[in-house]
């Protein structure tokens, strides 16, 4: 009898072991059908979106001199929702959250006033906050800016253009000022240069610029605008407006530019680059004028 009752015993639990076991199974393939239509689900409205017209395909640069597998310079292409009044740097702050967090640019403001996304756009320079999806040919094909080293993706190396601003001395200097009182300005003079006041150094002039390309020593039409700004200013002292001239009549100043106009055309401020480079060489010429 000792013998035969845990063997009666284990004939008992068995069964009862065994349904739970197949009660787990059933449960795990009833929970793997369930991800695999939740996932069929999902690859169908991905396709849908990304054959719809709230979908816009973006072409974006690709570099990384850290990464071997990325040293290679390519073209990722990513498709991103759109929505009313999108615009590049939307564009690409959703492909860096939604796809690939290393995809590096940079931004700030988001208003057009910090000047830190100029991008090369569909071959031409502009701000990506600024730049409206909708009024771009897809796909959009999305670059650093020419002729400036690329440190990574979209980011390029900007020492240089911060160079040759702070060489023409961006900084005013009226020698004279009066006493107990404020350093006026006339209205008219202010008209004058409020345009050239309008730089953001966002580095896209300087990117179009042939001569620029060519000859990395040339100021540069952004450099040369800030120059202006002072040059221009009726309350510059005569000393250091000759001084500042003598800077921009070098040979790699404003004799430099061949006036193709293409700063101007890209200026995301509108400012008349190339006519402010053409005045101060119609200035240059009459500093150096003599009359016996």
């Amino acid at each position: 009898m000792s013998t035969q009752v845990p063997q009666a015993e284990e004939t008992e639990e068995q069964p009862a072991e065994e349904k739970a076991s197949v009660q787990e199974k059933r449960k795990q393939k009833k929970q793997e059908r369930r991800e695999k239509v939740e996932r069929a689900k999902q690859t169908l409205e991905q396709e849908r979106d990304l054959s719809g017209e709230d979908t816009y395909a973006l072409k974006v640069f690709r570099y990384d001199p850290e990464v071997a597998a990325k040293q290679e310079p390519r073209f990722d292409e990513f498709h991103v929702p759109f929505h009313k009044g999108m615009t590049v740097l939307d564009a690409l702050m959703y492909a860096r959250d939604h796809y690939d967090a290393s995809l590096t640019f940079r931004h700030s403001c988001r208003q057009a006033v910090c000047g830190s996304d100029a991008l090369f756009i569909n071959g031409r320079q502009r701000l990506g906050c600024q730049t409206q999806l909708s009024d771009l040919e897809q796909p959009v094909r999305i670059e650093p800016l020419p002729h400036q080293e690329v440190v990574k993706d979209l980011v390029v190396d900007m020492e240089h253009f911060y160079d040759q601003m702070e060489a023409v001395e961006p900084y005013f200097d009226a020698e004279e000022t009066p006493e107990g009182e404020e350093q006026r300005q006339s209205r008219e003079n202010h008209e004058k240069v409020k345009m050239s006041t309008r730089c953001i150094w966002c580095g896209a002039c300087m990117s179009s610029c042939n001569i620029a390309a060519g000859d990395n020593q040339y100021l540069g039409p952004a450099a040369i605008n800030k120059a202006y700004r002072f040059a221009m200013d009726e309350r510059e002292g005569e000393n250091r407006k000759e001084h500042r001239m003598e800077i921009l009549e070098q040979e790699h100043g404003v004799w430099r530019c061949q006036t193709q106009f293409s700063c101007t055309e890209v200026c995301p401020k509108d400012i008349p680059l190339t006519e402010h480079i053409q005045e101060l060489k119609r200035e240059a010429v009459k500093s150096n004028l003599k009359f016996w």
